[in-house]
């Protein structure tokens, strides 16, 4: 399993950035797809997570309506549109993967790290004010 990250950066409040994450080694469909971060000094925080097989989603409460993730199962890629960014969306964020059996959904585990097996790099959100 090989999870890679890119669309970090630089960004002003109240600016946008989205998020990839290039998935391989695995049955795409067959898996949750999460976004987590964090952040110097704080705890790994689940961000959102997608079912690939239904496109089912997770939002943790503080990026709700701010954030929206997909997934382009024909290329295996995740993405996280980010709007709205405040100085505290500001965290490395990482991408991780997992295999979810159909009954399970993924809103269930988006904040559970320890259900994810397999993680990216990550890639630095910094959000200036």
């Amino acid at each position: 399993v090989q999870l890679v990250e890119s669309g970090g950066g630089l960004v002003q409040a109240g600016g946008s950035l989205r998020l990839s994450c290039a998935a391989s080694g695995f049955t795409f469909d067959d898996y949750a797809i999460g976004w987590f971060r964090q952040a110097p000094g704080k705890e790994r925080e689940g961000v959102s997570c997608i079912s690939a097989s239904d496109g089912s989603t997770g939002y943790a409460d503080s990026v709700k309506g701010r954030f929206t993730i997909s997934s382009d199962n024909a290329k295996n890629m995740v993405y996280l549109q980010m709007n709205s960014l405040k100085p505290e969306d500001t965290a490395v964020y990482y991408c991780a993967a997992e295999y979810i059996v159909p009954s399970l959904k993924c809103r269930t585990v988006v904040h559970d790290g320890a259900y994810f097996g397999s993680w990216g790099q990550g890639t630095q959100v910094t959000v200036s004010s």
